[in-house]
């Protein structure tokens, strides 16, 4: 029988179906809902090793620094899962480390080709992510970062077609338990904005797709805040978290300028509320490539991004 919705019974469940559409989840969020016990806080805190890049640590003191800072978790690079490998370390081990100091890893920062037109680069980036989801999962490691990777400088490559290799990821990434997240990159002129991210999780068929988000990126590629509200929360499950000035502007800003959360003009407050109620209650990572930074103690540095986050988050829910 066909469906004799009206028009507007239509776009009345516009929303709905934006969200159920991606909301179930390979694994849970894996945080606690209140962060040290605190009422007020609907998230968690990770940190992104790209914030002490600068400092030249190793991954157990990276470890170290954020269990001592506060975090609950955190975001490392698959480089430097590589390069703590070749090094002689123990992956499993490192994973045992992580657990005993009561941090979980949501997430890790990858850069495969899984997205580009050209199917012989497609099919080693396939394999470079089978490689990099072994490494994170050792570690138990939940989910792998999967941006635009091979196509930023493409302007003509079809999002339905994206969303179809992103499919074929999913299932790479079903079958060894790492979830990959569609990355927007606000840079790049494919999977620049949080619409073309999500249409290509939404496309792709699969219950498990969902997207990564970033404050800068949105900013970077114009993307508009309000169209968070269209989101479901579970269908994200790591909000990047950064702020930038008002100087230089959004088109030559780079991620060098990032600052820290509530120091710059990003609607920090508007954007938490509205992940607040969508549902969102995964993390917020601090993920910064700021050079000044790179120059300071790494624990203070680590310290003063997790108070400056939380108390964003705070002051927004009230």
């Amino acid at each position: 029988m066909e469906s004799t919705w009206t028009r507007r019974q239509w776009l009345a469940g516009v929303p709905a179906a934006l969200g159920t559409g991606l909301t179930t989840p390979l694994v849970s969020a894996q945080h606690p809902s209140t962060p040290n016990g605190a009422r007020d806080e609907p998230f968690g805190y990770c940190l992104n090793t790209s914030t002490l890049q600068g400092q030249k640590l190793d991954l157990v003191q990276l470890v170290e620094i954020a269990a001592q800072a506060g975090y609950q978790a955190i975001e490392p690079w698959v480089r430097e899962l590589e390069g703590y490998v070749k090094n002689g370390g123990n992956l499993k081990v490192l994973g045992q480390r992580i657990r005993d100091r009561g941090l979980s890893v949501p997430s890790a920062i990858a850069f495969f080709e899984w997205i580009v037109d050209d199917e012989e680069r497609r099919k080693k980036g396939l394999e470079e992510a089978r490689r990099n989801m072994d490494l994170v999962q050792q570690i138990g490691g939940l989910r792998i970062a999967a941006p635009p990777t091979g196509a930023t400088s493409q302007t003509d490559l079809n999002l339905l077609s994206a969303a179809e290799r992103y499919r074929a990821l999913l299932d790479i990434g079903e079958k060894i338990g790492v979830l990959p997240q569609v990355e927007l990159w606000g840079f790049s002129r494919t999977l620049s904005r949080l619409g073309e991210a999500t249409l290509v999780a939404m496309e792709s068929g699969h219950p498990q797709a969902c997207v990564l988000a970033d404050i800068y990126h949105l900013y970077k590629g114009g993307s508009a805040i309000e169209g968070l509200r269209l989101m479901s929360g579970t269908a994200m499950h790591v909000m990047h978290c950064n702020d930038y000035p008002a100087q230089p502007p959004r088109a030559a800003i780079s991620d060098a300028q990032r600052i820290y959360p509530g120091d710059g003009i990003a609607p920090i407050k508007t954007i938490f509320r509205t992940l607040r109620q969508i549902g969102f209650r995964g993390m917020l990572s601090l993920e910064l490539f700021n050079r000044d930074y790179w120059k300071q103690d790494a624990l203070t540095v680590a310290r003063t991004g997790l108070d400056k986050m939380r108390n964003v988050v705070r002051n927004s829910l009230h």
